[in-house]
């Protein structure tokens, strides 16, 4: 649970740093051939990313080892499962970084995207029972 709410209490609190000006905004806006491969960068990014955490419990490999050895089920099911959230939250960071330096309203629609794309992949008890039992 901490892996899935700590990037995104870090993220809004960045969000309340560069909004109340206490931290600088858009002190990297003249470069412009950089600001331009980064946002190329993190949009390829953002849509790799998307598709692959969404659907990562269902790649074959994931999930033989998630339902077919129950010894090791919990300690999988964590490597997992941070694999999926880190998918998700470390482009969500960069693009709200990204977002307050070169203030480009591409870095802050992806970065929503990213967190609204989170709450598909809470790790409730629930859904780990769930992902983690065989069919």
């Amino acid at each position: 649970m901490s892996e899935f709410w700590v990037p995104l209490a870090v993220s809004l609190l960045l969000v309340i740093l560069f909004e109340s000006d206490i931290l600088p905004v858009g002190w990297e806006s003249a470069y412009g051939s950089k600001e331009f491969f980064i946002a190329v960068a993190m949009e390829l990014i953002t849509i790799c990313a998307i598709p692959l955490a969404l659907r990562l419990f269902k790649f074959q490999r994931v999930h033989r080892e998630l339902t077919d050895d129950p010894e090791n089920r919990e300690k999988n099911l964590l490597k997992w499962g941070s694999y999926r959230l880190g998918l998700l939250c470390l482009p969500l960071f960069l693009n709200t970084l990204f977002y307050y330096m070169f203030m480009n309203v591409a870095f802050g629609y992806m970065g929503i995207i990213l967190a609204l794309c989170l709450f598909f992949v809470y790790p409730s008890l629930r859904r780990c029972n769930d992902e983690t039992a065989s069919r």
